[in-house]
C-alpha cells in the first residue's frame, strides 16, 4: 500500500487554543481524515501532533496490508527539516515529539519521505484545523 499524508497544526496566540488535522490518501482515494482539538499548546506542538496522529492512523489502516511507501506532506518547514535531520532539535519538548514520530516510523517499518509545501498546497488540512479552532 502506498499512502500520502497531509498534516497541519495551528495555535491561536501561540501558545493558545490549538488543533491539528490530517488527511490520508491511497492514490486519489481519501482513506482517513481527522481534526483534533489539543487544548492550550504551541504551534509547533500542534504541527507534530498532526503527524503523530496521522502515523497512528496509518498503523491501523495498514495492519492487514503492507505499507510500501509513505509520503508525509506538511506546511511546517521547521518540522520537516527537523525530522529529516537538516535542522538540529534543541527544545526538549520537540525532541520528545520527534522521538515519538521516529518510534512510529519503526513500528510501521518504513522511513517516510517528508515534503514541505506552502500553505496553499495544504489547504484541506489547514481548513480542518481552522474548523476545529472555530475559524470559518
Amino acid at each position: 500500500m502506498d499512502l500520502t499524508i497531509y498534516t497541519d497544526g495551528g495555535s491561536l496566540n501561540n501558545p493558545g487554543p490549538a488543533a491539528c488535522s490530517y488527511l490520508i490518501f491511497s492514490g486519489k482515494n481519501l482513506v482517513s481524515k481527522a481534526s483534533i482539538k489539543l487544548g492550550i499548546q504551541s504551534n509547533n506542538v500542534a504541527e507534530y501532533s498532526g503527524l503523530i496522529n496521522a502515523l497512528t492512523a496509518v498503523k491501523e489502516i495498514t495492519k492487514d496490508s503492507p505499507l510500501r511507501s509513505l509520503l508525509c506532506i506538511s506546511d511546517s518547514l521547521l518540522m520537516v527539516k527537523q525530522l529529516t535531520g537538516e535542522y538540529k532539535i534543541k527544545h526538549p519538548d520537540m525532541k520528545k515529539l520527534a522521538a515519538r514520530v521516529h518510534l512510529l516510523e519503526m513500528e510501521l517499518g518504513i522511513v517516510p519521505t517528508y515534503k514541505h509545501v506552502l500553505r496553499e498546497k495544504n489547504a484541506d488540512a489547514d481548513t480542518l484545523v481552522g474548523e476545529a479552532l472555530g475559524r470559518k
